[in-house]
């Protein structure tokens, strides 16, 4: 039944459907999205794990969101598996934060939108998403591949290993990088007081 696969698909086979899907075969489209679906709730599900139970955006809208917009979206070509949940984690990324803009903007008083980085071990007070995406933009003057781990990490959900696969780097440098990170981070996160 098409919609709803009755066997998770292995790695090489989700690999070749998402190569001939970015070639522009759309005959494939309808056979790899209850794939890409389910790789997607798997990411947003662990993402808002990590979350507040009352967070104004559930982890069902990012999905279809993301799904709509792959969907829609033209030139994008996935290499891999490991490059599909990449992209999708950068999607995610733009997708928080331009929620958490547009609500931002709809309060009176400037209230945040907050997003827990209590994962990253960042600090124990919650931070919020705009705070995040800033520094993002400024540690991607300074190194690029930084940003990419807390996409893939944060934004992304993704485990050591399954960062490693996608960097293509091994899992120690995934640890030493994401301790490095998350140090630069605390400190540009940090309240001046």
């Amino acid at each position: 039944m098409a919609g709803e696969p009755s066997e998770r698909c292995d790695r090489e086979s989700l690999t070749l459907l998402l190569r001939r899907w970015s070639e522009g075969d759309e005959n494939v489209a309808d056979e790899v999205m209850p794939y890409v679906y389910e790789e997607l709730r798997r990411i947003a599900a662990r993402f808002f794990q990590r979350e507040r139970s009352d967070h104004t955006l559930q982890p069902t809208a990012v999905v279809n969101e993301i799904y709509v917009r792959l969907h829609e979206e033209t030139g994008v070509r996935f290499k891999n598996r490991a490059h599909f949940i990449g992209h999708t984690a950068q999607m995610m990324r733009r997708l928080l934060v331009d929620h958490a803009r547009k609500r931002n903007a709809g309060r009176r008083g400037g209230g945040w939108q907050r997003v827990s980085l209590t994962d990253v071990d960042l600090s124990e007070k919650p931070r919020d998403v705009v705070a995040l995406d800033d520094a993002l933009r400024r540690l991607a003057a300074k190194d690029p591949s930084m940003v990419r781990l807390v996409e893939l990490r944060f934004f992304g959900g993704l485990t050591l290993e399954e960062t490693a696969e996608v960097l293509g780097i091994s899992r120690a440098s995934v640890v030493l990088a994401w301790r490095r990170t998350k140090v630069w981070l605390h400190r540009e996160l940090k309240p001046n007081v």
